[in-house]
């Protein structure tokens, strides 16, 4: 026998492997394997293997590994998963750990067609699962086709409807933006209290008949013993909770399940094979040490455990909320620098507009300025020409004068005098209207240069107008900042079953000191708890029975519209399959 022994143990997420000493019990490498992951709530789970014969089973934690029916192998392979299930999650996983590995069972259950979903669950499940892995939804991070390498819906509710992926994605999408601001420990607890409400959840089912040998199924949970009819999984027809059994027990084939009411018959039921009654012997002793614990004040221990798991998801909240603040802040001063960046844009482009009208003003300016120049040479001319026309003027003036006193010093003749008399006197008159024409031009320039004065002076008060209106300082910088059906029990002995058929095998189990027996009784649906939740099943219900293909509807299906027609749950169920004493459900069950 080699010193030791190599192990492969699967959970639900990775992969551990480990060497152990031949001698080591079950219990020890259960206890390895759950200290590794950092697992406390261990009565949940356990290490399931396939035996020698093909048979799975369970490892048996009081014997010694390498003493059990283990297939051998160079490393030997185990399986941790959850073997019971609670009755709900809220209430009783405490750790981020266990709520992951019951999420990924489930989810693994749900996709496997294991447990039966509605497509409308499927999507609205498919949304949490995608919440759980990428966390919430941003439209910069998660572009389109983002989910397309994910296994998001059973193969029998894609066949059933006539939907591409993308259209399945679309429609997931929606929802997955509709779980803002929730943690992916949070989406796995609400993709969970969805499930738990499931007919089919957490059912170990069994096939079994009654003394009339009517083929049944015998389903077993956290809450009781249910019988079913051969054709439908999702009704129980009887219910037995484990408040009011004391005892069970099987000799071979035959189970005996004895009531604490003494008076009613035994519950007698049969199985095709013993170890098939192990099993069921194994799980109804473990769900009811569960039921009975739950309706029990917490161990210390458990006390502990929610107490720390408490403090981790407050210190968790206040982490996202200080991430939220500070993502926020950091959206606002975003915001902050795109809106001065738009008010700078603003101003630039008035600041242009500015710039462009003072460049026309100041064209203008000096267009009126040359103007005026021009102006005012015109003017000097005029005013030159005027004063030439004057002197020469003067110049006739003074020459006729000389010629007047020539004419007395000569004598001359009367008609030489005359005519000489009479040229100058043309020529004066010539002068004279020369001159007025000149001092009229004159005139009417100096007019038009003050009038482009004028209009020099008020163009100049106009541009410093302008300026002054148009300029303003610039704002300040604002402050921001998710069952197994058919599992073997732990049969892990070599020996054979034929050996063991006279042997009898029973537990007591106890029903004393708890609080409350049929509280499950009571429950609501998480869909009857949540209007929203309620809201949002009813529009993907609608939405999703146009895409129908009513021609590819199963047994499920059909089944469960029923019951969604008459108005039952899994918990109205439930209270309809136990009403009346135990006497009269067994009696019911042996008329089935």
């Amino acid at each position: 026998m080699p010193k030791t022994v190599n192990v492969r143990i699967t959970t639900m997420d990775a992969e551990l492997e480990f060497s152990f000493h031949p001698n080591t019990t079950g219990k020890q490498l259960f206890d390895q394997v759950t200290r590794t992951i950092g697992l406390r709530e261990t009565w949940y789970f356990g290490l399931q293997f396939v035996d020698t014969k093909g048979f799975v089973s369970w490892l048996n934690y009081d014997k010694k590994v390498m003493a059990q029916d283990v297939k051998k192998a160079n490393t030997l392979q185990f399986k941790l998963i959850a073997k019971f299930y609670p009755e709900d999650v809220t209430e009783e996983l405490i750790q981020d750990i266990t709520r992951k590995l019951f999420f990924l069972q489930v989810k693994e259950d749900i996709l496997g067609e294991n447990v039966y979903c509605p497509p409308e669950s499927a999507v609205l499940l498919a949304s949490y699962a995608i919440q759980a892995k990428y966390g919430e939804y941003s439209k910069s991070v998660h572009r389109p086709g983002y989910m397309s390498s994910e296994r998001l819906l059973s193969k029998r509710v894609l066949e059933q409807h006539k939907l591409s992926k993308e259209q399945w994605e679309e429609r997931i999408q929606v929802w997955h933006e509709e779980h803002r601001c929730m943690l992916k420990e949070e989406a796995m607890i609400e993709y969970l209290k969805i499930a738990q409400d499931l007919e089919m959840y957490g059912v170990n089912y069994f096939e079994i008949k009654n003394k009339k040998g009517t083929d049944l199924w015998l389903g077993v949970d956290a809450l009781g013993l249910n019988i079913y009819e051969k054709g439908d999984k999702l009704s129980p027809k009887i219910g037995f909770p484990w408040s009011e059994i004391r005892n069970v027990s099987f000799n071979d084939k035959k189970f005996i399940i004895k009531s604490i009411d003494k008076k009613a018959p035994d519950f007698i039921l049969y199985a095709p094979r013993l170890r098939v009654n192990k099993h069921i012997l194994h799980l109804c002793m473990g769900n009811h040490d569960l039921y009975m614990r739950r309706r029990k004040p917490d161990t210390i221990e458990v006390q502990q455990m929610k107490a720390q798991a408490k403090d981790e998801r407050l210190q968790k909240k206040m982490d996202r909320d200080q991430l939220e603040s500070e993502k926020k802040k950091r959206e606002d001063i975003q915001k902050e620098k795109e809106q001065m960046e738009r008010e700078k844009q603003d101003l630039m482009m008035k600041l242009y507009q500015f710039e462009e009208t003072t460049k026309r003003a100041e064209k203008e300016l000096q267009e009126q300025l040359d103007r005026a120049m021009r102006l005012e040479e015109e003017r000097r001319r005029v005013e030159q020409e005027a004063a030439r026309l004057e002197a020469e003027r003067m110049e006739a003036i003074i020459a006729k004068e000389e010629l007047a006193r020539q004419a007395e010093d000569q004598i001359k003749s009367q008609e030489q005098l005359a005519a000489e008399l009479a040229e100058y006197s043309i020529k004066i008159s010539l002068l004279e209207e020369a001159k007025r024409e000149k001092e009229e031009e004159a005139e009417t320039w100096h007019s038009k240069a003050k009038e482009v004065e004028e209009s020099l002076i008020k163009t100049k008060e106009e541009l410093q107008t302008v300026m002054s209106s148009n300029i303003t300082a610039p704002p300040a910088a604002r402050d921001s900042s998710s069952s197994s059906s058919s599992s073997s029990s732990s049969d892990s002995e070599s020996d054979h079953e034929h050996s063991e058929h006279n042997s009898t095998y029973s537990a007591e189990l106890q029903t004393q000191d708890i609080n409350d027996h049929r509280q499950e009784e009571e429950r609501l649906t998480e869909a009857e708890k949540n209007q929203r939740l309620q809201k949002q099943l009813m529009a993907l219900s609608s939405e999703l029975e146009n895409a129908r293909d009513q021609d590819k509807k199963t047994q499920n299906d059909l089944l469960h519209a029923e019951n969604v027609r008459v108005g039952r749950d899994k918990y109205k169920t439930l209270r309809q399959i136990r009403m009346g004493n135990t006497k009269q459900r067994v009696d019911e069950f042996e008329a089935l």
